[in-house]
């Protein structure tokens, strides 16, 4: 993806969003790359997105999932993320995260980001399910 001054606006704009809200956010380019993570998703994932940097998705998917309740990778179909930038429209679903200390199930939606120009990428905000577990 370009450098930050040369994105699409819809991707800047999503950026100083992210940076301002309290709900943990990560926002991809059309590749699935992550562009940007605020410092809600960071305290999550144990990691901030200044230590991190731009993440390529095989790495992210493979690192921090999403996986099942048994730490497998989840098929790509239907996820969120994939429902987002494949289908160009929002994508909601429950899954399992890894951070330091493990697995923990979260809820996710995805919302394409789409300008004049088309689709630009795709902001997935998430929070952690307390007592539940998805299948």
């Amino acid at each position: 993806m370009a450098e930050p001054e040369d994105q699409p606006l819809e991707l800047i704009l999503a950026r100083n969003l992210l940076a301002i809200i309290s709900l943990a956010a990560i926002l991809v380019d059309v590749d699935g790359t992550i562009v940007f993570y605020n410092d809600a998703a960071g305290e999550i994932l144990g990691r901030r997105f200044e230590e991190m940097g731009r993440i390529p998705a095989e790495r992210w998917t493979a690192e921090l999932g999403p996986f099942d309740k048994h730490g497998e990778r989840l098929p790509q179909e239907g996820l969120p993320l994939n429902v987002a930038l494949r289908q160009g429209r929002p994508g909601y679903g429950r899954f399992y995260t890894s951070v330091d200390a493990g697995l923990i199930p979260v809820e996710a939606t995805a919302l394409p980001l789409i300008g004049p120009a088309g689709l630009h990428g795709a902001l997935v905000v998430f929070w952690p399910l307390e007592g539940e577990y998805p299948a």
